[in-house]
């Protein structure tokens, strides 16, 4: 019975070190998924001139699940009456630091308030600042995303050591 308590105790801690490393996972594929967005609306409303609700709707179906559902959420701004908040925008979405989540927020508020080459220009400087922060992300998922992990299997042995 001991050892079947130790064996729960060494996987709990290793479950837990993993949850807080997905965080990082998750940021590095938000990013990833926000560019790839923000791209395809630069094309599409350079060339197709398409309205952005149905831009956003044909979006790549694996690149909808990384966003979380912030594209949804800006589908209902876009088809109610109220205005764009951060609580709106980011309705279960935690996982942001606050200058990202104002980079985003901003990004979102910003589209479709001008012509299309300004668009476009707004587009492509939001691009940019969305890589700088994709590199920021994938530097700290490689450093701190296996050391939870890491630190969770650790932490479960020391308790087996200490409970032994």
């Amino acid at each position: 019975m001991k050892y079947v308590l130790l064996g729960i105790i060494f996987v709990v801690c290793t479950l837990v070190g993993y949850t807080f490393s997905l965080k990082y996972k998750r940021r590095q594929k938000f990013f990833s998924s926000i560019i790839m967005l923000a791209e395809k609306l630069d094309v599409e409303i350079n060339y197709s001139r398409e309205r952005l609700k149905k831009l956003i709707l044909e979006f790549d179906e694996n690149q909808k699940k990384n966003l979380l559902g912030i594209e949804n959420n800006y589908l209902n701004f876009l088809d109610g009456d109220e205005e764009l908040t951060n609580e709106l925008l980011f309705k279960n979405i935690t996982f942001l630091k606050p200058s990202e989540r104002d980079v985003v927020f901003l990004f979102f508020k910003n589209l479709g308030r001008s012509d299309v080459e300004n668009q476009s220009k707004e587009i492509k400087s939001h691009v940019k600042r969305f890589e700088d922060i994709s590199k920021i992300c994938d530097v700290e998922n490689k450093k701190y995303g296996s050391l939870c992990t890491k630190l969770g299997i650790i932490a479960g042995l020391f308790l087996i050591v200490i409970f032994i």
